[in-house]
């Protein structure tokens, strides 16, 4: 037969259970403080940095650098092989148009002038003397073709005589055949005259045209030394400011070597580089923006390099405010090429939470709490990033410090 239990056998039984029961709860407590640590974080406001979502343009660029450069840069060149002999100007000089910057030896230059005048002159007598001649040659041509017309006439007439006179029996046959072969070689004499005179009046002009041209060839060239000796003296062909000047007097420099850069620095523009890997997005007419410190200049793309150089593409902006007072020569800029935009976009400015992410976790900031959301990300730009396919609204703030070391929670407590 079982025997009942006893009390004292079954107040310790419920002890014991009463025990399992608190360590039970005990652990189920420390296992929801555990995991309320591992899902709740306390952080500083000042540790971190806020933005407003809100609706707002967005522009997806392509990130290049650029110079300032001067709108237009006329470069003047040695127009002959001289010494320098004068810098009448510096670097960094405004000058007007008209003003003298530098003065080549011009004696070289004269010299050469002056041979190729007298050779000139020499050839401009010739052709006066060739004239004179070509018409005293043709005249005395004439005259002997007259003069041997009139003699066969004579001819023609003692042949006549002679052959009356055969008939009568006064002259011989032997005299007509005579009279008749002179009759005939003074016709052949006037025939090669005519010749002559004809082949002189066709020749002797095309002579003297050719000596012309000679002339003007040695005119042209004479003309084109006189404007090299007159350019011994290099002068500002425009207003503007010198950005660039040789100044080593005495050197000797070559026919077409720079001498000035002559800039107006009124107007500017900006001579950009990006990666090749953009090459197919860049191309004339294109958006840009231009950021000096906070300033944002616009413009288009007006003029793409063919060459391709260390894996760069360059290409050349047009600004729509050329002469902003901001704009300086050599100056370093960031330049943004407009690729895309969207007008009303749910945006928020870019930071380091940001990280090429397509759905990118962030924390929006409730009250004294951040919970974390999500939003998957649309164009991108320097200042903003678009949000898509997500629950935040217009007002909420975001914070957009980096913040991938606390990704895994679901909030996080923020304090003053």
């Amino acid at each position: 037969m079982d025997r009942p239990i006893s009390d004292t056998k079954k107040k310790r039984r419920l002890g014991k259970n009463a025990l399992r029961i608190t360590g039970l709860i005990a652990v189920l407590v420390g296992a929801l403080f555990v995991l309320r640590s591992m899902l709740t974080k306390e952080l500083d406001r000042k540790d971190f940095q806020t933005a407003t979502v809100e609706v707002g343009k967005v522009e997806e660029a392509i990130t290049a650098s650029g110079l300032v450069v001067p709108a237009f840069e006329q470069q003047l060149t040695a127009p002959v092989t001289a010494a320098i002999q004068e810098v009448r100007r510096q670097s960094g000089d405004q000058v007007e148009r008209g003003d003298t910057i530098l003065q080549l030896d011009e004696e070289y230059i004269r010299l050469q002038y002056e041979s190729l005048a007298d050779q000139l002159e020499l050839k401009k007598n010739k052709i006066t003397r060739l004239r004179h001649e070509y018409d005293k040659n043709i005249q005395d041509l004439a005259y002997e073709s007259e003069i041997k017309a009139l003699q066969i006439s004579s001819l023609e007439a003692q042949l006549a005589d002679t052959k009356r006179l055969r008939e009568i029996g006064s002259a011989t046959p032997e005299e007509v055949d005579q009279a008749q072969l002179q009759l005939d070689i003074a016709r052949l004499e006037k025939q090669k005259l005519d010749n002559e005179l004809r082949f002189r009046e066709q020749v002797l002009p095309g002579d003297r045209r050719n000596l012309e041209l000679e002339v003007r060839m040695e005119e042209k060239k004479s003309s084109e030394l006189s404007r090299k000796l007159r350019e011994t003296s290099v002068i500002a062909p425009r207003s503007g400011v010198i950005t660039w000047i040789n100044e080593d007097l005495g050197k000797q420099v070559s026919e077409g070597e720079l001498l000035v850069r002559l800039a107006d620095l009124q107007r500017y523009r900006i001579e950009a580089t990006c990666s090749d890997r953009y090459a197919a997005q860049v191309k004339i007419g294109l958006p840009v923006r231009v950021r000096i410190n906070q300033t944002d200049l616009n413009g288009r793309i007006s003029t793409i390099l063919p060459a391709v150089e260390n894996n760069t593409v360059a290409f050349i902006v047009e600004l729509d405010e050329p002469d902003h007072p901001k704009l300086r020569p050599n100056r370093r800029v960031e330049v943004f090429l407009i690729a895309n935009a969207r007008e009303q976009a749910l945006r928020l400015k870019n930071g380091p939470a940001f990280r090429g992410k397509t759905i990118q976790p962030l924390f929006v900031v409730d009250g004294k709490e951040a919970r974390r959301t999500e939003a998957r990300i649309g164009l991108t730009s320097v200042d903003y990033v678009e949000l898509l396919e997500t629950d935040l609204q217009p007002g909420q703030q975001v914070i957009i410090s980096d913040m991938a070391a606390y990704e895994h929670l679901e909030q996080i407590k923020l304090e003053e």
